[in-house]
């Protein structure tokens, strides 16, 4: 499992231009199965994704291909890590 921190490197009106094409981004990477929950950053300088079934190598190749990335509007900070305790009802997260 990975968390992914965004960080803006832009103001947030090129953000806004580009939040449409990557909403679509995500779409397509919650609908490959490999996205469990995504969302801003508080206050609003980044975001924050959790991924999984995938390895660290497809997902550098996915976040290269994220509209933010590729316009240079934010930089990514990847952890992996390996989940050994869940909250009820998240024990399918386990390995």
């Amino acid at each position: 499992m990975f968390v992914v921190i965004l960080t803006y490197v832009a103001d947030l009106a090129q953000v806004d231009d580009a939040l449409q094409d990557h909403i679509a981004w995500l779409d397509q990477q919650y609908a490959d199965g490999v996205f469990i929950a995504s969302g801003r950053r508080v206050p609003r300088v980044g975001g924050v994704i959790l991924a999984r079934n995938l390895s660290r190598e497809d997902l550098e190749c996915r976040l290269a291909s994220d509209p933010f990335r590729r316009r240079g509007l934010a930089e990514y900070a990847v952890t992996e890590f390996v989940p050994s305790r869940t909250a009820e009802g998240f024990e399918h997260l386990l390995p």
